[in-house]
């Protein structure tokens, strides 16, 4: 796979979010691959070799977590 960079970062989460509500770019989540805590609007996006863009954990390459493992931490 190879990474690609958006240019709005923001605008890229809100476009291709899988899940509903889009979380905002400071919120914090658990990756369940890692189980780092990790900020949102760290992700990385890699792109597959047909094409498929990944929202993937900010420590990817080394953690294969994708959007689809990360947790919500729950604030109180």
């Amino acid at each position: 796979m190879e990474e690609i960079f958006p240019p709005d970062k923001k605008k890229f989460l809100e476009e291709h979010y899988p899940f509903t509500p889009v979380p905002d770019m400071d919120q914090m989540y658990r990756c369940l691959h890692c189980v780092e805590v990790i900020r949102v609007g760290d992700y990385k996006v890699f792109k597959g070799r047909d094409g498929f863009l990944f929202i993937c954990c900010p420590n990817a390459p080394a953690c294969n977590g994708s959007v689809i493992d990360w947790m919500p931490i729950e604030s109180g």
